[in-house]
């Protein structure tokens, strides 16, 4: 078996992914190193791996190095080691449990105060481990704790670019709804819907371009007051100019921690929003934005 591993900007990291997953549709294991370059590795037999001239066109100028390595029989459980479960902790837990993401294989946590999901990381973009997706989960129990999603008309939620579901489904399990999980790639559109219902809970899941279609809403034509935004910055700066009526509470991540500021004054301009609060994990950055002053 063999093992080729692509290493790019981080800064890059997430285009890179989509169009690696063009190449690899079965999935790709993400690393990122101390140093700020990610890792994404492609298992195969020689005869099956994408060609590396297409791997060099897809990646662009993003490269940092191409390898490829022979790996033992036992790669598959490997792989499967790579994909820890993780936990996030409530800031609350007298009013919001814990919640712990899990793949299909891993043993579940009987009892305690805490939620499981499952995610099958080799259908899109993993199981919640990268810093973008982890933060917003963060947030996820902390607008939970404080209130939102209590009463009806705060409950409903849209996840804006869902990769495979984490936070949409997460969303769901703490009792939010209806929901909207949207995503330009047709793949997670489909990881999102399979992961839901693996899990049990209601997703509307919908393929969705930012740049031409109009912004949804729930089925009875009223607003969604709780939106998490997990793209990329030239993405969030074109949802700071398509949104007409910002929602309550947004949720932005896929950020690197210096285009923090010029996203959070984009919607702050626009649209009149506030910064609330902002986190930080190694490079990556999200930002609880709320309505008015």
């Amino acid at each position: 078996m063999i093992r080729l591993a692509v290493r790019v900007r981080g800064a890059d990291a997430e285009l890179v992914l989509t169009d690696l997953l063009e190449l690899a549709p079965a999935g790709v294991e993400e690393a990122e190193r101390p140093d700020g370059i990610v890792e994404y590795a492609i298992y195969g037999a020689p005869g099956e791996l994408p060609l590396l001239p297409d791997l060099r066109a897809a990646v662009g100028e993003a490269l940092v190095e191409i390898s490829t390595s022979e790996i033992p029989d036992d790669w598959s459980q490997r792989w499967r080691d790579f994909h820890r479960p993780i936990t996030i902790s409530s800031p609350d837990p007298r009013r919001v449990s814990a919640l712990r993401v899990r793949a299909p294989w891993e043993r579940p946590i009987q009892g305690g105060d805490l939620r499981e999901i499952v995610i099958d990381p080799g259908q899109a973009f993993g199981t919640g481990a990268h810093a973008t997706t982890r933060l917003c989960l963060e947030f996820l129990l902390a607008l939970t704790s404080a209130g939102v999603g209590t009463d009806v008309k705060s409950r409903r939620l849209i996840d804006l670019g869902c990769g495979s579901g984490v936070l949409a489904i997460a969303a769901a399990v703490l009792g939010y709804e209806p929901i909207l999980a949207l995503d330009y790639d047709q793949l997670s559109v489909t990881a999102t819907a399979q992961n839901a219902a693996v899990n049990d809970v209601q997703l509307d899941v919908r393929r969705f371009d930012l740049r031409l279609d109009s912004w949804p809403t729930t089925a009875d034509g009223r607003r969604i007051p709780v939106v998490f935004a997990n793209l990329l910055r030239p993405l969030l700066l074109d949802l700071s100019s398509t949104l007409r009526d910002p929602p309550s509470h947004l949720i932005m991540s896929g950020l690197q921690t210096h285009e923090a500021d010029e996203v959070s004054l984009a919607f702050a301009r626009r649209l009149g929003m506030s910064e609330h609060e902002r986190r930080e994990q190694g490079e990556w950055a999200a930002v609880w934005m709320r309505a008015g002053s």
